[in-house]
């Protein structure tokens, strides 16, 4: 029984259910480390400074947050400085549905990535699972080419946790997509604002 089926179990009142799901939602955005955070956002900024490029990816909820991500940190730091290079390779369906016909589904991210990737760019890696199979081979494609990667884990972290350079890992237990997912919006926010903040005080 995972942290969120123990509290509805205790009472379905729904009342009862928001304030239980909100101290849980709580508990795990405690326990994610702010220095990785740190490190993501460092990375991020050093891409803007030297004009490189973010990849975002991701799968189901993820890919909606890859896309958010992008848009935040793409569009949402704008400034008179240089731009940050933001883009999601989640949004083309044509692109998306051409290579998960023509070569299979593992090959969405990293076929984009073949295509895209060069040297100095970094490849952010969204999976609550970490265990996604595209997921991980458009990570191990960029980093034998020396790439830069950020993995935003959950659960236990799975592969992605071990094979990205930097993982931001929000621990729940597994199964615990809600949390997990909200957590992820919450770093999209914290580090878009940040950069944003960064980028306007220069």
């Amino acid at each position: 029984m995972t942290p969120l089926e123990e509290i509805y179990a205790q009472s379905p009142d729904p009342v009862a259910y928001a304030r239980g799901y909100l101290r849980r939602l709580t508990a795990v955005l405690a326990a994610i480390d702010p220095e990785a955070i740190a490190r993501a956002a460092e990375v991020m900024w050093r891409a803007r400074e030297e004009g490189r490029r973010i990849f975002f990816i991701g799968n189901g909820g993820s890919a909606a947050t890859a896309s958010h991500f992008a848009n935040d940190i793409g569009i949402g730091t704008r400034s008179d400085g240089p731009p940050f290079k933001a883009l999601s390779l989640t949004d083309n369906n044509a692109v998306l549905t051409c290579l998960a016909n023509d070569l299979g589904y593992e090959s969405v991210f990293v076929e984009q990535l073949r295509l895209h990737l060069e040297p100095g760019d970094v490849v952010v890696a969204i999976s609550a699972s970490g265990n996604s199979p595209n997921v991980l081979r458009a990570v191990d494609f960029a980093r034998e080419r020396g790439n830069a990667t950020i993995g935003f884990t959950g659960f236990d972290g799975g592969e992605l946790r071990k094979r990205a350079q930097l993982a931001i890992h929000v621990p729940t237990e597994r199964g615990e997509y809600g949390p997990v997912e909200d957590a992820h919006m919450v770093l999209d926010h914290l580090i878009s604002t940040y950069l944003a903040m960064r980028a306007r005080r220069r």
